[in-house]
Formats: C-alpha cells, sequence, structure tokens
C-alpha cells in the first residue's frame, strides 16, 4: 500500500503513522498535506517537513488549552506528539545530532499533555531496572480499581512510548483489559536519553515489567498477555520461552532470525565480503548502496544507532544473536504469530516462528484483499485489533 510516496520506506512510514487517525493520534488532511511537499528520500527534508506541521498543531494545541477548549487541546497535542516523532525518524546516521533528542523530549511532552487531559485512566510510570528505570504507561478502561486481565505491550527496532497507546493501549482499554506499555533498550528515551542499546535476551527486560505489573491491584496476573511488534516480535517470544507467568503471548508479527532478515536487506556482495571477513569491504559496498536505497540506509542508520555498533557488519555480527532457534519450543503459554502479506522486512519469518512452536498456536495471515498487508498491518489498525482482540478474548476463557 503506498500512498503519497513512490519510495517504499517513506511510504510504509507515512501509512504506518496515517494508522493512528483511528485512534486519534493523527489526521488526514495534515498528513497528506506535509508529504505532499516532501522530497521523495530525503531525510533532511523529511524531518523539516514533519518537523514544522508539529510545531504548527503544537501551537495550535496551546491556543486552545489557553482558551479552555481542553478536548480540542487534547486532540491536537496528540497529533502533536505523533508528527514530533516522525520528524526524528530518519536522523539517527548521526548519533549525535541534537534534533534526535530535542525532538523526543517534544514528542513527550505533547503526549504528557494530552495525558494529562485525559485523566488518572492514562498514567505514566516507571518500571524499575537494573539500576535504572524505563518509561511507561498504565492504560485503564475506567477509575474502579477492578482487577482486570491486563496486556504488557513493547515495540521493537524503532519504536517509542507515545506510539505504542495507538498500537496496543487504545484497543486494549475498548475491551476492557488494562495495558502497560514500556520502552526498553534500544527504544524511545532509553536510547536517547540514557545510551541503552538493544538487548537479544528480551526476558532480562520483560521480567522487570511483570514484577511491576504484579505490584497493582489492579491487574489480574493470572491473565497476563504480552504483545511485541515488529522486531518486538522476536523479543516477545523469546521473553515469554523463558519468563512463564503469561498465559498468552502476540508475535505482531512473527520473526524467528534478525540475521536471516539482515542478509536479505543488505547487497549479495556486501553479505559474500563479510562472510569472507572483509568487513571494510562489506561497509564500501553498503555505503554505496545506501545512496540509492532508502530502506538499506534506514535500516544500517538504525542498527548502528540502536545497537551501538560501527558499521554494517558489526549489525551483522549482533543480529547472529537475535535468533528463536533451539528457544521457541522452550514456550509454554498460547501464542498468535502473524505475518503480514507484503512485509518488506520480515518476509517468511512468522510461519518458522509458527513451525517450532510446541505451545498451543494460532496463525493469522493479514493480506491486501483487506488492506491489512504492510508490516505489522499498518494502515488496517482496526482490523488487527479484530483479530487480536477476538484471539485473546478466547483464549483467557480456555482453560490454561
Amino acid at each position: 500500500m503506498k500512498v503519497v510516496f513512490k519510495d517504499d520506506h517513506f511510504a510504509f512510514e507515512l501509512v504506518r503513522n496515517l494508522g493512528f487517525m483511528y485512534y486519534g493520534g493523527s489526521d488526514l488532511g495534515e498528513m497528506v498535506a506535509t508529504a505532499e511537499q516532501i522530497v521523495e528520500g530525503d531525510f533532511e527534508d523529511w524531518f523539516a517537513k514533519w518537523d514544522a506541521r508539529a510545531r504548527r498543531t503544537l501551537s495550535r494545541a496551546d491556543e486552545s488549552l489557553t482558551g479552555g477548549h481542553l478536548v480540542s487541546a487534547r486532540q491536537a497535542y496528540l497529533r502533536a506528539s505523533t508528527y514530533f516523532r516522525m520528524s526524528e525518524f530518519y536522523l539517527h546516521g548521526n548519533p549525535d545530532d541534537p534534533r534526535i533528542l530535542a525532538s523526543m523530549r517534544a514528542s513527550q511532552k505533547a503526549y504528557t499533555k494530552a495525558a494529562e487531559l485525559t485523566g488518572s485512566t492514562w498514567e505514566h510510570v516507571e518500571i524499575p531496572y537494573e539500576g535504572t528505570t524505563l518509561p511507561g504507561y498504565f492504560y485503564k478502561p475506567d477509575d474502579s480499581g477492578k482487577r482486570r486481565p491486563t496486556v504488557i505491550f513493547h515495540g521493537g527496532y524503532d519504536s517509542s512510548l507515545e506510539e505504542l497507546f495507538y498500537y496496543g493501549g487504545a484497543p486494549s482499554i475498548l475491551r476492557g483489559y488494562n495495558c502497560l506499555t514500556f520502552d526498553g533498550p534500544g527504544q524511545g528515551a532509553p536510547m536517547r536519553e540514557q545510551k541503552l542499546p538493544f538487548r537479544y535476551d528480551w526476558e532480562k527486560v520483560v521480567t522487570p515489567a511483570v514484577d511491576y505489573a504484579l505490584t497493582r491491584s489492579d491487574v489480574d496476573g493470572d491473565n497476563l498477555i504480552l504483545i511485541g511488534m515488529s522486531l518486538g516480535g522476536y523479543l516477545a517470544a523469546r521473553a515469554v520461552a523463558f519468563e512463564h507467568r503469561f498465559k498468552a503471548a502476540v508475535f505482531f508479527d512473527g520473526v524467528y532470525d534478525l540475521y536471516d532478515s539482515m542478509r536479505k536487506l543488505l547487497p549479495a556482495e556486501a553479505i559474500s565480503a563479510y562472510e569472507a571477513g572483509d568487513r571494510d569491504a562489506c561497509q564500501r559496498i553498503v555505503e554505496v548502496e545506501m545512496h540509492k536505497n532508502t530502506p538499506l540506509k534506514w535500516n544500517i542508520n538504525q542498527g548502528t544507532w540502536s545497537f551501538s555498533v560501527p558499521d554494517a557488519a558489526g549489525i551483522l555480527d549482533t543480529s547472529k544473536q537475535y535468533t528463536l532457534r533451539d528457544i521457541a519450543n522452550q514456550i509454554q503459554c498460547a501464542c498468535l504469530v502473524m505475518e503480514a502479506e507484503d512485509d518488506i522486512f520480515f518476509t517468511g519469518q512468522p510461519e518458522r516462528v509458527y513451525d517450532e512452536l510446541k505451545a498451543p498456536k494460532t496463525f493469522a495471515r493479514f493480506t491486501a484483499k483487506d488492506g491489512a498487508e504492510n508490516h505489522c498491518q499498518s494502515g488496517a489498525l482496526s482490523y488487527k485489533d479484530e483479530v487480536v482482540f477476538n484471539w485473546i478474548d478466547a483464549t483467557l476463557k480456555s482453560p490454561r
């Protein structure tokens, strides 16, 4: 699915954030009007145009707040938060770019104002983690204090806390579930402020989130569900293989082996050089190709930044740790494995996850027939949520 852009990656990022319209995180007119001004494949122009849109929207939010128009203010703050986050997305080729932190903080601030205007059902939390804390939000359907089944939701390779509401928090509370979202190492504020890179042993991240959730009287600890999005499909599967307090897990989408995925994304000549031990040649080949390949350029920039490695060979080295080989068969809880027909990152991987699972399992394939063919069903959140939460509803009613 492509809207406005012909460039695969720009088109995907636009549709990804267009999907947030369903829950109030963006608006069609603002998005299209901005996208139409952007030069295809130009990372600097992407930043400039989305930053300008974010500031324009934020200005209207502030005016509405000053005027006492609280609903209008809340809605505009949510959209401004999205646009600030979008502006920063392609800046990671220079880890020292001050706009990375400034834009993230602007996105956080706008979202915090929206949360305050929403009330106590949106609660910012800090999850204790290895001598520091991880930022999160706890969303609940109401203030009754009722003990409820709870979704724990995290993202993947490029996620940030504020967008997780649209993928996980919003559909959860509509259906009577709590939802705890958080950013882990390599994501959001932990990466940008604390310089915590990704780690493959994600159970060390999820277990503290479970521990936190179980301190709350409004959480039903017998009915916990873990959902991981994008690369989070691997991260969540890895976590539930070792953390057995979940009744169900959703791999959104399924990711079996990151090294295999990276090998397909990089030029074949670069992979050959890497496998021959010529790391410098690998990097030279990648750099040449990056000038004409937006998905590759973004993946290399994102990988060197979020894994804290110096080059493409470093990404390949690190990605070898991210595999479910001899791990998937240790999962005990019921699992939903999702697949997008035209996933540009993890083609064929969900089936590999599904095939190795020994636990109760369900496979859900999303196609262009329903406009759900994009990676993580971007642009089709309502249908995605229907499938996911119908499965969760049924699973929680079944004996463990």
